[in-house]
């Protein structure tokens, strides 16, 4: 805080008040170095990674294979594309729905859910899957209105 001296034509003499205003000017100099230091210091922390990606390679399949969608509905049920299955039994027709000759547990499966659906029956699904071998298992969410 500072102190501020009436002028001449004060009352009876001189009296001091308090000034409580603040004072910007070492602040505003703080921030001016500080802003200097910043710009020369942002430079220098960019680091450069050299980056070998793969060139793009364009699909030679013209029918690429449509993934499998697993579906659970908010009562529990369960279904690949339009026809029910188990949680048993799930694995064995998530590859009968694939109609692959290779490892059937190399492709890609989707699990999309009805937003009632609680965590738990979810749950029961995904470690259902990973405990099988699938592990290249996307999840879907779809918009709701």
């Amino acid at each position: 805080m500072g102190a501020k001296l009436s002028g001449p034509g004060g009352q009876g003499g001189r009296t001091i008040e308090q000034n409580s205003d603040i004072n910007v000017t070492p602040f505003v100099d703080v921030m001016l170095v500080l802003l200097i230091i910043f710009m020369v210091a942002a430079p220098l922390a960019t680091v450069s990674i050299r980056l070998d990606l793969p060139p793009a390679v364009p699909s030679t399949d013209p029918n690429p294979k449509e993934p499998v969608y697993i579906t659970i509905q908010e009562t529990g049920e369960l279904f690949i594309a339009t026809v029910p299955t188990t949680i048993a039994t799930l694995a064995a027709d998530v590859c009968a729905a694939q109609e692959v000759t290779t490892d059937c547990r190399e492709e890609r499966v989707f699990v999309r859910a009805q937003p009632e659906v609680r965590y738990n029956q979810f749950m029961e699904v995904m470690n259902e899957m990973q405990e099988k071998g699938f592990f290249k298992v996307g999840l879907l969410n779809e918009d709701i209105e």
